[in-house]
């Protein structure tokens, strides 16, 4: 289907509540189940979460997409497990890291969306368990998600278009020029980020989440897997019905191509079930009317049977809330077992009662279309309590497999035997005033203005336990100077991390915002 070229979305009748019903489900979705007042110039508290739809998660690494540091040796060794015959152990700090993409010299490339750049890790040539160096490889980026490396290029999916540029794996250097292939994507919503990959064919893919929890799509890009010529031009809709499919490969025998998908969220602590798809051109995987194995979404599938009943289902189910992102095909099999296998990252609930996910699965695929789920690594959640959240999965020319850590701001290494514990995994640079640039009565002024956006938005209801509903779990805001500078919480506020909403707010508002909450935080500091 060409992009652009219109797509039947079942049955119109109802087309005006459902597309009220949308805008509501996206307030809802961005602040953990909140519903939205439409007309009203706020957005409604956290007091609203209806009853049964729990909240508990990392929360300043889920609103605010914050890092804690690196475990320590001592901590991994004692807490992070990997499969049989493998050694995990810290390879580099590199707070907010998300998608990697290994050099064939060895190096690994890392992409850090909210600080809009990506970094390079050069290989570990001299054997101490650690990169040998981070160093920024492209900054001032909007929002670089997903990269690929082909044919001496590097793609770097940004938020709203896909750029290359020449790499040399020799150097790790790339050239100064960038060549936009795709532009005009769709941008922001709950899920903004951008991963691309060439396929077997030598074509340019591309995932595209959706703009909320639930709705029907005004943009029929959105849930969708794209798919353009590696040097630009005409694209077409090779998938839809895909929620939120951050990470997709290729199958090393069949060539057929697998995604992730987050199933959406506010159906209970057990569905729907996270998946992970066979995507075939044309194919629909039922999203937002169906979930699962074809079941009719309580919510807006009704009216939609029929296409329901021709949706395609998972090829395997995730437990529901997991959150799968990277997925990443072995060259070779796992010790003692022949079958083909992938990694898969799981990144961890946020809508469930007790925590589940945080760890990194690998899943063997049988000749009979069967695919069986082990644990490949784990102890990042232990007793409710986390120390990381993977998020993607990769291999290295040498057979070592990477995994990046937006929360911990690591990069683990795992490969065979237990490697031997190397001191320093890195710290995160000593925390200074955020503020330290402005004058006092800059900060009094824009302070002034932020309290009383704060106050607007009902800001109070999710974050200060005073303020917050029975059954509720607050935010506090905790710690924001030692995570963030003044232009990363304006750049948070611009794109949040879900269920966050992202708030109207111009310019000069979120720069009051962020001015505000760091004076607060601040203060509560020095009591």
């Amino acid at each position: 289907m060409p992009v652009g070229a219109p797509r039947v979305k079942g049955s119109p009748q109802g087309q005006a509540p459902w597309v009220r019903y949308r805008a509501a489900m996206r307030f809802l979705s961005r602040l953990l189940a909140v519903l939205a007042v439409l007309g009203i110039a706020g957005f409604a508290a956290c007091q609203l979460l209806p009853d049964g739809y729990a909240v508990n998660a990392p929360i300043m690494n889920t609103l605010f997409g914050s890092t804690a540091e690196p475990p320590a040796d001592a901590v991994v060794e004692q807490r992070i497990r990997a499969a049989a015959g493998f050694g995990v152990e810290v390879y580099a700090a590199v707070p907010q890291a998300r998608f990697l993409r290994p050099t064939p010299a060895g190096d690994l490339l890392v992409s850090v969306p909210r600080q809009g750049k990506v970094v390079r890790l050069e290989a570990d040539r001299n054997g101490d368990g650690r990169a040998d160096s981070v160093t920024d490889l492209l900054t001032g980026l909007d929002r670089p998600h997903g990269l690929e490396l082909h044919d001496g290029w590097l793609y770097v999916a940004e938020g709203s278009a896909i750029f290359r540029t020449r790499f040399d794996a020799a150097t790790g250097t790339v050239d100064d020029e960038r060549e936009v292939v795709v532009t005009g994507l769709p941008d922001g919503g709950n899920h903004w980020t951008k991963t691309v990959r060439i396929g077997p064919d030598g074509a340019l893919y591309v995932s595209v989440g959706s703009s909320c929890n639930v709705c029907f799509e005004e943009d029929e890009r959105r849930a969708a897997m794209l798919r353009f010529p590696a040097g630009g031009g005409e694209g077409s809709i090779h998938a839809i019905g895909l929620r939120n499919s951050v990470g997709f490969d290729w199958h090393p025998t069949t060539g057929a191509l697998y995604a992730t998908d987050n199933g959406r969220d506010l159906l209970g602590d057990d569905f729907p079930p996270c998946e992970l798809n066979l995507v075939v051109e044309g194919g629909d995987y039922g999203w937002p009317v169906a979930n699962g194995d074809r079941v009719i979404d309580p919510d807006l599938g009704a009216g939609y049977e029929e296409r329901v009943k021709a949706s395609i289902p998972p090829a395997h189910p995730f437990a529901a809330h997991n959150a799968p992102l990277g997925i990443a095909f072995l060259r070779e099999p796992l010790p003692g077992d022949d079958r083909p296998v992938a990694l898969v990252a799981l990144h961890g609930s946020w809508n469930r009662s007790r925590k589940d996910g945080y760890e990194v699965v690998s899943l063997h695929f049988g000749e009979d279309g069967r695919i069986e789920e082990r644990d490949f690594l784990w102890g990042f959640l232990e007793d409710d309590g986390v120390i990381g959240r993977p998020v993607d999965v990769a291999q290295g020319p040498d057979g070592a497999i990477y995994v990046s850590d937006d929360y911990a701001g690591a990069i683990y290494r795992v490969r065979p035997g237990r490697a031997a514990a190397a001191p320093g995994a890195g710290s995160a640079a000593a925390a200074q005033d955020p503020l330290a640039a402005l004058s006092e009565d800059e900060i009094q002024a824009a302070g002034e203005r932020g309290a009383a956006l704060y106050e607007r938005f009902a800001c109070a209801s999710c974050h200060e336990p005073a303020e917050a509903a029975a059954g509720v779990v607050p935010v506090p805001l905790e710690s924001l100077a030692s995570r963030f500078d003044l232009d990363g919480l304006d750049a948070f506020l611009a794109a949040p991390t879900p269920p966050m909403p992202s708030f109207p707010l111009d310019e000069q508002q979120r720069r009051d915002l962020s001015v505000h909450l760091l004076v607060e935080d601040r203060a509560s500091a020095s009591r």
